[in-house]
């Protein structure tokens, strides 16, 4: 009896991550990964590829306040040395963008996240199975 070994097709990751930041799905990148704000849609719509394994948690909000956090202190650091602005600005300008950035961001922190995991196929993706 001949044994067969079974081989898996190769998966970009930094294909998968782009799919994932432009919100499509990982495997075909026609479909899309949300069919909310931030709730990742069952299936493919496009491929039928299952995207709802994924284990992204806290991760993508933690990216976003990083990305934030150091873009919006290097602007105050930056207005204060040079412009030497009025302390009311920062509450005027920075607090809007400090809710609004990460927000914006969130979607493809969290797309790029599951493509991450898909293309490794962690947690279940591509194995038919939840590990």
């Amino acid at each position: 009896m001949a044994s067969e070994v079974k081989t898996l097709e190769e998966r970009s990751v930094w294909q998968a991550m782009w799919r994932g930041t432009l919100c499509k799905c990982p495997h075909c990148g026609q479909g899309k990964m949300f069919r909310a704000y931030l709730k990742v849609a069952e299936n493919c719509d496009v491929c039928g590829e299952q995207l709802n394994l994924h284990r992204a948690d806290d991760f993508p909000p933690y990216i976003a306040i990083m990305i934030v956090g150091h873009i919006l202190v290097a602007i105050m650091l930056h207005m204060d040395m040079v412009y030497h602005v009025n302390p009311l600005t920062y509450l005027y300008t920075m607090v809007p963008l400090s809710i609004i950035m990460p927000l914006a961001m969130l979607p493809s922190i969290k797309g790029a996240i599951v493509g991450l995991q898909w293309a490794n196929r962690m947690y279940g993706f591509g194995t038919g199975q939840i590990d």
